[in-house]
């Protein structure tokens, strides 16, 4: 943790440095804005990161554990294969639960695209069965080749395709996360790096008298670092506690089934709060230490 020292080392210096630096102005109030800024959009990227993870996983358990089989069978065949599909699924091991889901249950699946009022019952509809398997899962294979040789017109879909496909989805939503926690960082270089070297300019006079008198170049940049390091920091804080605030006012993630609904922290990750004030407050501490010392050596 040398970049902790390094901002508490910066952040102490020394006091009477400061006068080099204005206190009040369009610097000061620029940067503590913008880190506080930054530091609530921090908060987000990091939830949005955290939350497609968690809901890939989530999503990940329990299509593992769930499949359908749709039966689509001639009318005077139907309760025979039904019977035939339940019978298997019986002495299946590995499966828990199996349930032909009823009338209502398929006319909820089919409302958004037939409307809630379709008489479905007198509709050709294949027959569903959910089935819902343990922690261990079954023979998929060998359940299928069963199904076909006891009830033929019976197939089994183990959720395979839908599974992959919003497992891939989870994960580029929280790699766009990270590539967000990147450029806002990215940003608080620009920003730090703009707000010091006006800072600097506007002190031109300043600068060159205390260089008259003896003072080092190190000297004069550390009075820069101290000071937008502090207001990063002070900032950053106001930011993540917004940004805190904000994430606690969505829905409760317990009940979670998407990534928005369940966007927050669990449990210790909310302790990455507390990371994101330093890490400004580091990476202002960096961007001034350059920009202080690049003017500086542009100085006559």
């Amino acid at each position: 943790m040398s970049f902790l020292a390094n901002i508490i080392a910066a952040l102490i210096g020394d006091a009477a440095s400061d006068r080099v630096v204005p206190s009040a102005g369009t610097s000061a109030r620029l940067t503590i804005f913008a880190s506080a800024a930054i530091a609530f959009l921090a908060v987000f990227a990091l939830a949005l990161s955290l939350a497609a993870g968690r809901v890939a996983e989530r999503w990940s358990e329990d299509l593992a554990r769930s499949s359908t089989i749709r039966i689509a069978a001639p009318m005077a065949e139907m309760e025979v294969q039904v019977a035939a599909v339940l019978s298997v699924l019986a002495q299946t091991p590995g499966v828990v639960s199996a349930r032909e889901l009823s009338m209502e249950e398929q006319r909820a699946l089919l409302a958004p695209w037939f409307g809630a009022d379709m008489p479905i019952e007198f509709l050709p509809l294949p027959r569903i069965i959910d089935v819902t398997g343990d922690a261990e899962g079954y023979d998929i294979e060998g359940l299928r080749l069963r199904l076909s040789a006891e009830a033929p017109n019976a197939i089994l879909d183990d959720h395979g395709t839908w599974r992959s496909a919003l497992i891939s989805a989870a994960g580029r939503l929280r790699l766009m996360g990270y590539v967000a926690l990147a450029l806002i960082f990215g940003a608080t270089v620009a920003m730090v790096t703009l707000a010091a070297q006006a800072a600097l300019s506007a002190n031109v006079q300043v600068i060159r008298v205390l260089r008259l008198v003896g003072a080092r170049d190190a000297y004069i940049a550390g009075a820069f670092v101290r000071r937008f390091a502090l207001r990063s920091l002070i900032g950053g804080g106001v930011g993540t506690v917004a940004g805190g605030i904000a994430i606690l006012l969505f829905p409760n993630q317990a009940s979670a089934q998407t990534v928005m609904v369940g966007l927050g922290f669990a449990g210790a990750e909310w302790l990455w709060l507390l990371i994101i004030p330093l890490l400004i407050a580091f990476v202002a501490f960096q961007a001034t230490k350059a920009a202080a010392f690049r003017v500086l050596r542009g100085m006559p």
